[in-house]
């Protein structure tokens, strides 16, 4: 990202020992704010401002918020696409929160008028936007120093305590989903130092921790020796002080009656009955209130034990902790959003009934819910046989939680209560593409500049897979039935249970278990059990290819002659008729141009050399720059009658896992 400026800044705030309680930044200023360069402008009128005055509002808070509350969106098309998120800072109150964020979206505007990129950071909230993703990239880029003026007494013992203080709180953000803590220490009998670390939500454990240590390494230069400091950047921001500014306190004890409760009135004592003395009756008395106050104790510890430990049951049953191969960890019960009650998930699907069921998948069922709120939902109700068991459903809760683009479908949440195993994603009204390409009649409502806009979205969903998220990475299973479309008949890439997280140093792995849908796996995948990007490119091109053609890619027959799509697109190519093979519901109003761009695309990406094919970021490219000269492509893996034998075949048609799924798609 580029700023006005091209290395940290720094900015020292002189306050003194009164000021210590109150915010380090006044309400109505901003912490920082940073704008692009002029040579980084949109016009007045343009696409891109349409977007962006579109895009604001979506970060804009319209319920409750918290220190866990985060925004983010996407809008518009390449290239003006809009990338925006907001979140609540440090100590915000609802009301504080949702002021905070109105209004920078109006001043972001007015501080940046015409930048295509820009942040704006308050005490309370921070919001921004830019025409390049950067979800999920740490930005300390832009740093902000803040310090009190005042020594500390013992600076070496001080420094020493602040410092393993500090460390432990960037541990500790890092691996909540809120980021965000604060703690103490004690530098004697008589103070405490306060320490607070916060990153923005969309940061993974290991890169909120590495951000806040960052800005530890940065005390000795701004404040060294100095008994308050705070350092922010874009990304996260640290705050230590010798007195609280944060509200850890407990709730208030119940308030004391301020005088003592009016005597009750107690009836005369009956006249005695003859023969019946004093002490006689105060005994007994005594008897019965002895023997009720134990009955009352012995119910107050049973019922206390009882619920005690069926609190701790409960919360044995919900508080799962998810670790995937990057070690990065969730805690379910951290955030609420993640969470929800098997109960509730009955109630939203009428109890599972086969008529909310929107289809069966091999690893489950799939139903169509409705929750309280009037969100409507998918639960993937995993089956108790099922292949894909908990280390799958690990995988995918830990994995898609933290994905976010548009052209990826949503988990809201999970739910591991009385042996059920449920994912909660967002319902896509459309279902999946399948469902539409290859019917007889539906086929009709997938015109050419749908079936484009289809290309192009999962291009930029598998890119961000790819390149863009922190993580490399790579799905294994894509396919015509895992692209779900929405009510705009966008693609949403789903069903990660199959994913592969890589290091942005990893490019390629080695699995022993292959799993897939034959037609769609890259030979070296099929075969080796090598998977890498580039076979998630073959699975790219062979679904180009049939969502021009409109043809499955399984053997049919073509001129008295059995054949597959790839040996038919190829063969097309090299007679110089490669627009024949276009489906003919679309051939006569699709753009000949794009259509031939695509099939020379898909080409590309079926070379048989996996080195050969382009990487998703030149697919894109490809896609939105009609005078990009391709090169001519080699020859498709899998040609019929070609390289593979019968054997190869066999083993990749065995370990198909998922090919005949129907409806499991999230």
């Amino acid at each position: 990202m580029h700023f006005l400026v091209s290395k940290p800044i720094h900015l020292l705030l002189f306050s003194s020992l009164l000021l210590l309680s109150q915010d380090p930044i006044s309400a109505e200023d901003p912490t920082f704010v940073f704008c692009s360069p002029e040579t980084s402008n949109y016009t007045s009128g343009s696409q891109f401002e349409t977007n962006l005055n579109r895009l604001l509002p979506l970060l804009s808070p319209n319920g409750p918020t918290n220190l866990t509350s985060y925004y983010n969106a996407t809008y518009g098309d390449d290239p003006n696409i809009v990338y925006g998120y907001s979140q609540c800072m440090s100590g915000a109150t609802e009301l504080e929160c949702n002021e905070c964020i109105k209004n920078s979206t109006v001043e972001i505007i007015q501080r940046c008028s015409n930048r295509m990129e820009a942040v704006i950071r308050y005490y309370k909230c921070i919001l921004r936007y830019s025409n390049r993703p950067f979800f999920s990239v740490v930005d300390t880029t832009i740093r902000i120093e803040l310090i009190l003026l005042q020594d500390a007494e013992n600076a070496t013992i001080y420094n020493n305590k602040l410092g393993i203080m500090m460390r432990r709180l960037a541990s500790e953000a890092g691996s909540k989903l809120s980021k965000f803590t604060t703690g103490t220490t004690d530098l004697n009998d008589f103070q405490k130092i306060y320490g607070l670390a916060q990153c923005t939500r969309d940061l993974s454990a290991g890169d909120c921790t590495a951000c806040l240590e960052g800005m530890i390494s940065r005390i000795p230069i701004c404040c060294e020796n100095k008994k308050g400091g705070n350092v922010y950047s874009v990304s996260c921001n640290i705050r230590y002080d010798p007195y609280l500014f944060f509200d850890n306190s407990p709730p208030p004890p119940l308030p004391l009656p301020t005088s003592p409760p009016p005597p009750i009135a107690v009836p005369p004592p009956p006249s005695q009955p003859s023969g019946e003395t004093d002490g006689g009756k105060k005994n007994g008395s005594k008897t019965v209130i002895i023997v009720v106050v134990a009955v009352i104790i012995s119910l107050v510890i049973i019922g206390t034990i009882c619920t005690c430990l069926w609190m701790k049951s409960k919360a044995m049953r919900r508080k799962p902790v998810f670790q995937v191969q990057d070690r990065a960890e969730i805690s379910i019960t951290e955030a609420e959003s993640l969470l929800f009650d098997l109960d509730t998930l009955k109630a939203a699907t009428d109890n599972f009934s086969d008529a909310n069921k929107l289809g069966q998948g091999g690893f489950g069922a799939v139903y169509k819910g409705k929750l309280y709120d009037g969100r409507e939902i998918a639960v993937k109700r995993l089956s108790r046989t099922s292949v894909q068991g908990i280390e799958e459903l690990k995988n995918e809760v830990a994995l898609v939680a933290k994905l976010q683009h548009r052209n990826l479908v949503r988990l809201w949440g999970c739910c591991m209560e009385q042996q059920e195993k449920l994912l909660v994603y967002e319902y896509v009204p459309n279902t999946s593409l399948d469902t539409f390409l290859f019917h007889p009649i539906k086929r009709v409502q997938l015109d050419w500049i749908t079936r484009y806009q289809i290309i192009r979205g999962t291009a930029r969903g598998l890119l961000y897979l790819h390149e863009d998220s922190r993580l490399r990475i790579i799905h294994r299973d894509l396919k015509a039935a895992n692209i779900l479309l929405d009510g705009s008949m966008n693609p949403k890439i789903a069903d990660f249970g199959m994913a592969k997280l890589f290091g942005v140093d990893q490019t390629q792995g080695n699995t022993s278990r292959i799993a897939g849908t034959y037609g769609y796996m890259a030979p070296e995948y099929a075969m080796h059990g090598q998977f890498s990007t580039k076979s998630d490119v073959f699975s790219f091109g062979v679904l180009v290819l049939e969502i021009v053609t409109g043809r499955k890619n399984v053997p049919f027959c073509d001129a008295g002659q059995m054949t597959d799509l790839l040996s038919y697109a190829w063969q097309h190519w090299m007679d110089g008729a490669a627009l024949d093979i276009t489906d003919q519901t679309v051939a006569e109003q699709c753009s000949r141009s794009e259509v031939f761009r695509c099939i020379h695309m898909g080409l590309l990406c079926l070379q048989e050399d996996a080195t050969e094919r382009p990487t998703m970021s030149s697919v894109v490219l490809m896609l939105n720059s009609q005078s990009m000269t391709l090169p001519a492509p080699s020859p498709p893996a899998f040609l019929v009658g070609s390289r593979v034998n019968s054997g190869s075949v066999s083993r990749a048609s065995n370990s198909t896992t998922s090919g005949s799924d129907k409806y499991n798609r999230y």
